[in-house]
């Protein structure tokens, strides 16, 4: 079995994507953290990527892992580009890059990035139509489970996961307050679950305690993440539109229908409105409008990936 060595910079939204590479492809990993001692090298990296010219001496994390038994390199990030480079080159190893390694040079054994990311056509560069996400239904069950020790549903179940402002959208709690008050109009006889994120601001999680919910969880208060077992129990999910890697969740696993509730767009087009329409195209996503969709579909990319990486077996042989 092929092995990967997971470059991460310690973001689980970047990290996590890695795993969830790895996992697609049943593919056993080892993570491997670095960091660089500031902001002026990791600034320096691109110009001697430009160059060829590849230093440890930029990392202030310089751990040694061991080429043996190793396939491949994979990483997600711009902190970890340079490294994933650094250690392909030195044990002669194929890397992939996830997400658009902009600013770097494009020469990777593989690059995987959301289409929204806008990349050149090269024949190295695979588009994706949604972000990667764990691929373990194991972990949406387990979840699952755990959250029946904490609430016991009654009837079906609706989630609704409230996220906060970006920098191309802001939130608007009194929109908010009016897709809560439609939301409970269309859903008379199901239970009603919300949870919040850490980005969600305080006059929202107002809002949201005037409401009669069954399951309610305030993240500033209580750091569980119900949301694996909102994916795989809820029959529909209302989710905010201002999170790439939850709406992906949400339109890769489970059964759920999913309702997409927009944040007021401070910047557009935005990336986000790509993948929401684009999302929409695949019948994944429904733009809440008032009205229930019926968008169920769910994206699996475990055979796009598997088929790329057939056509590397060459190079990872």
């Amino acid at each position: 079995m092929m092995s990967a060595l997971i470059i991460s910079d310690g973001k689980p939204g970047h990290f996590n994507q890695s795993i969830a590479y790895c996992k697609h492809l049943g593919l056993d990993y080892e993570i491997l953290e670095v960091a660089y001692k500031s902001k002026t090298h990791k600034a320096f990296s691109y110009l001697l990527d430009r160059l060829g010219i590849y230093s440890k001496s930029l990392f202030s994390k310089n751990p040694k892992p061991k080429a043996q038994g190793l396939s491949f390199i994979v990483s997600t990030g711009s902190t970890t580009y340079y490294a994933n480079k650094l250690l392909a080159k030195k044990w002669s190893l194929p890397n992939i890059a996830i997400l658009h390694p902009k600013g770097y040079r494009l020469d990777f054994t593989h690059i995987f990035c959301p289409f929204y990311d806008h990349p050149p056509q090269r024949n190295n560069i695979t588009e994706l139509p949604l972000n990667l996400c764990a691929a373990d239904p194991a972990f949406f069950q387990d979840q699952a489970a755990r959250f029946a020790t904490q609430h016991t549903p009654k009837k079906p179940a609706i989630g609704i996961i409230i996220g906060g402002p970006n920098a191309v959208s802001d939130i608007d709690p009194e929109q908010i307050r009016s897709q809560l008050t439609q939301i409970f109009a269309l859903t008379e006889g199901m239970e009603r679950w919300v949870t919040t994120s850490r980005r969600t601001p305080p006059e929202v999680e107002q809002i949201i305690e005037s409401f009669p919910f069954d399951y309610q969880l305030i993240n500033s208060r209580d750091p569980y993440n119900p949301v694996p077992a909102f994916i795989q129990l809820c029959e529909r999910l209302f989710v905010t539109s201002d999170s790439a890697s939850m709406l992906s969740e949400c339109a890769s696993f489970g059964t759920a229908k999913v309702e997409i509730l927009m944040n007021r767009q401070t910047k557009s087009p935005n990336k986000f409105e790509e993948l929401i329409h684009g999302l929409e195209d695949l019948g994944a996503v429904h733009v809440f409008d008032g009205t229930l969709g019926t968008a169920d579909t769910k994206i699996d990319l475990s055979e796009l990936l598997r088929k790329q990486i057939a056509g590397l077996s060459l190079k990872f042989n």
